[in-house]
């Protein structure tokens, strides 16, 4: 119970909300799922640097299109991945699938991330645009991406700082 909780009593003194109450941090401890986080967002991170590396290439120079897209739908399938196991991640330890209010905005940031991969990919299935048209898409899906990277890493180190013990890892996009 919060009340009970003495990281969440020391978060309330501090003025900052406790990411998990001590039954949240248990389940988030004891799932498998977690590890799974742990495991996906360091390797969708690092699809995400060479698919970068690959699209600023073709927008550079013209060359490597294929190359470029491929690694943007390997891109896609990752994020897709780590948002299905990141839902499943907040019903165990929150109850919810998405939005617990812990995580609400880094979700409300994941949907964009989600949408502007999903438009890559219906604009390449459609042949949609111009090759050029759909990587500076794929490039805006990426800064999305990235911002939202960013939060998972600061609520990551606020975890840390609460309770010493991970936080959901998914970085949606």
């Amino acid at each position: 119970m919060r009340a009970n909780d003495p990281d969440f009593a020391k978060a309330i003194r501090s003025g900052t909300p406790p990411l998990y109450d001590a039954d949240q941090r248990r389940r988030r401890d004891s799932t498998r799922w977690t590890l799974v986080q742990g495991i996906l967002a360091p390797i969708q991170f690092l699809i995400f640097l060479i698919s970068l590396a690959l699209v600023l290439r073709y927008l550079a120079t013209g060359r490597g299109s294929e190359a470029a897209t491929i690694s943007i739908v390997v891109k896609t399938i990752a994020l897709y991945a780590i948002m299905i196991t990141g839902s499943i991640w907040e019903k165990i330890v929150f109850g919810r699938w998405l939005f617990v209010p812990a995580f609400f905005w880094e979700d409300v940031f994941s949907m964009l991330v989600l949408a502007l991969h999903t438009a890559y990919l219906v604009a390449l299935a459609g042949d949609v645009g111009t090759e050029r048209n759909r990587m500076l898409l794929a490039l805006a899906a990426y800064a999305t991406y990235a911002i939202n990277a960013t939060q998972f890493l600061l609520k990551l180190r606020a975890a840390r700082l609460q309770g010493g013990a991970p936080a959901r890892m998914a970085v949606s996009g």
